[in-house]
């Protein structure tokens, strides 16, 4: 999906009412993976100088209610956004600049993505996330 007029067929689908701040946030997270809001609203008033912070937040909290976008937020970071809503796909964070990349699954033995006991939870995801070094900030430290 990258286009306005997709970004409008998948408002109507989730039964949304379709608004120029919902096709430009809907946008602006398709187009920065894992944004904070501040970039989303940075990138949205490029696109909608007028557009208040509040709509922006409005409509990022309407897009994640109605699965459209999927809002993370990692210990110590702030809230992020990314349009990766299909899968139950995980993280890697840098503990140093904060990057953020996708991770598709976890391989191997991982007795954690199955809960010993799901104390009567009907269980629908697993949030795994890795922490480490992005490669420029592992290359950085090589460095010195």
């Amino acid at each position: 999906m990258t286009t306005s007029q997709e970004f409008q067929e998948a408002l109507r689908g989730a039964e949304l009412r379709v608004t120029r701040p919902r096709v430009a946030v809907l946008g602006a997270v398709h187009a920065h993976p894992h944004a904070d809001t501040e970039s989303i609203i940075g990138a949205v008033r490029r696109e909608l100088p007028e557009v208040s912070h509040q709509a922006v937040y409005d409509s990022l909290h309407t897009l994640t209610a109605a699965g459209l976008v999927r809002r993370i937020q990692p210990s110590g970071s702030v809230a992020r956004y990314e349009s990766r809503v299909d899968d139950n796909h995980h993280h890697v964070v840098c503990r140093s600049c904060g990057a953020i990349a996708d991770v598709d699954c976890a391989v191997g033995h991982t007795p954690c993505l199955t809960a010993s006991d799901d104390s009567g939870f009907t269980i629908d995801e697993a949030e795994v996330v890795y922490w480490g070094l992005c490669p420029t900030c592992s290359a950085a430290r090589t460095d010195h």
